[in-house]
């Protein structure tokens, strides 16, 4: 069998990893260089975790998610993840911290309770001002993102199976019959075709931009103090939730930088317009990250980032079988990286193996069991 995939972000490349793997050939296109600077996929880091608030669907597939990662550190002979533990926090009235543990003390992963009086004492570099519970659990980790894609990418490369099409932008797809149509007019066929074009996406499949948009979404990378850095170095991961802003912070693992972001989506924006961000637009997170983080007013702002990801009313990830030969795969929604490799290779597995598709979106969407079937 032979695969289109258009966008060589995450999603793109694990898709052409597994189909490649179980001997089928690939041809990726992707618009910009490979890997493109202005895909989502292409930050420092991305977080995987277990809590997931009552979304009981994707907290059950972490463990598949890290199996997955395992497979793919084996293929690729490094291992772009560092383990920090989670700490989830709520204050203010909001309880996904709360309800997060209880939905994984159903499936058999229990976080532990701290007080507001141990959690200080635990994580000296907090303060508990706002906080009304807190919850740790010792599973989750920073992945390396822009190094894994681009690892993963150099790999596909050299795989004898795979052609990859860097700065090939697809003007047109046609999901009916398997074949697209390129800016520069030629034309490619296939037995099948996987959109998997992030914010890009709807462009190419309009009738999706109903459905899943655009979001433009800004994170703050941090220059610490000196007497904080190694303290924060070997910190948690921390998601906290108190209401009116939706804080995650990323410890600088490995060297990389110390990011802190809003997760509230903004909905708008468009993924080809200049990407400057001003430290005004992050004020209710700044004044936030003042009052839960000792020596803050230290911290110095080294940059700004602008991404985009792909958003659903209801954050879930839409991968779905369109047309005779198409497959369409959004998984993002601001929390899709955590399960790129898993994504990856149960698509390829379906589209190889002819499961059920139905069976496949539900499972993508949180709202099944262990996996497809």
């Amino acid at each position: 069998m032979k695969a289109i995939i258009i966008g060589g972000g995450i999603m793109g490349l694990t898709t052409a990893w597994g189909l490649a793997r179980r001997g089928h050939e690939v041809e990726l296109f992707e618009q910009g260089p490979l890997p493109n600077p202005l895909a989502s996929s292409m930050d420092e880091h991305r977080l995987i975790r277990h809590p997931y608030g009552t979304q009981a669907g994707y907290a059950r597939m972490i463990d598949k998610a890290y199996v997955a990662w395992d497979l793919l550190w084996a293929d690729l002979g490094q291992t772009l993840y560092e383990p920090t533990g989670t700490l989830a926090l709520t204050g203010n009235g909001a309880d996904w911290a709360e309800k997060s543990a209880g939905t994984l003390a159903t499936i058999g992963r229990p976080m532990t309770e701290l007080s507001m009086e141990e959690l200080p004492r635990r994580f000296p570099l907090l303060d508990t001002k706002g906080l009304e519970r807190a919850f740790w659990i010792d599973t989750g980790g920073v992945l390396l993102a822009q190094d894994i894609v681009a690892a993963l990418a150099k790999h596909l490369g050299m795989h004898p199976r795979v052609r990859l099409r860097a700065g090939t932008p697809v003007r047109s797809v046609d999901i009916e019959h398997g074949r697209l149509v390129t800016d520069a007019g030629a034309t490619h066929s296939a037995d099948i075709v996987v959109v998997a074009a992030g914010a890009w996406t709807s462009r190419l499949l309009p009738d999706l931009g109903r459905r899943v948009v655009p979001s433009r979404q800004v994170v703050i990378y941090f220059d610490l103090p000196e007497d904080q850095r190694a303290g924060w170095a070997k910190g948690p991961m921390i998601i906290e939730k108190t209401g009116d802003v939706g804080l995650y912070l990323v410890p600088p693992v490995r060297g990389r930088g110390m990011k802190v972001g809003d997760h509230e989506f903004s909905r708008t924006g468009d993924p080809t317009a200049p990407r400057d961000a001003q430290p005004g637009e992050m004020g209710a997170l700044l004044d936030r990250c003042g009052s839960l983080l000792k020596g803050f007013e230290r911290w110095q702002i080294r940059n700004l980032k602008v991404c985009f990801y792909s958003v659903t009313d209801d954050e879930r990830f839409v991968v779905e079988k369109q047309g005779a030969a198409g497959w369409v795969m959004s998984p993002c929604s601001g929390h899709g990286f955590k399960f790129g490799a898993v994504m990856g290779l149960e698509l390829a597995r379906t589209i190889a193996e002819g499961r059920d598709s139905t069976a496949h979106t539900r499972w993508a969407a949180g709202l099944a069991g262990d996996g497809p079937t």
